[in-house]
């Protein structure tokens, strides 16, 4: 029995540990986002269209292959509907 409180005390350190962690990492996430809406603020402030500025970022973290894919196919069903 001694054995299983010892693990039962183990787990929930490290249980303890592992939320602690995320809440820390939580913590920094929204730093981060705040950081990202000054920056934001500012481009728009600046007279730059942020819709523009998020779609360009998207687009950045793509591969190029993946991102060629995506406008060709964008281009296609474009051309069927008569927008080009």
């Amino acid at each position: 029995m001694d054995e299983t409180v010892s693990e039962t005390t183990v787990a929930a350190a490290e249980l303890r540990q592992l939320v602690e962690r995320i809440e820390r990492l939580e913590e920094e996430k929204a730093t981060i986002q705040n950081d990202i809406k000054e920056v934001m603020a500012e481009a728009k402030g600046r007279g730059y269209d942020t819709k523009a500025l998020r779609a360009i970022v998207r687009l950045r973290k793509k591969d190029p292959n993946e991102r060629q894919e995506e406008e060709a196919v964008l281009d296609l069903y474009k051309n069927a509907l008569g927008m080009i």
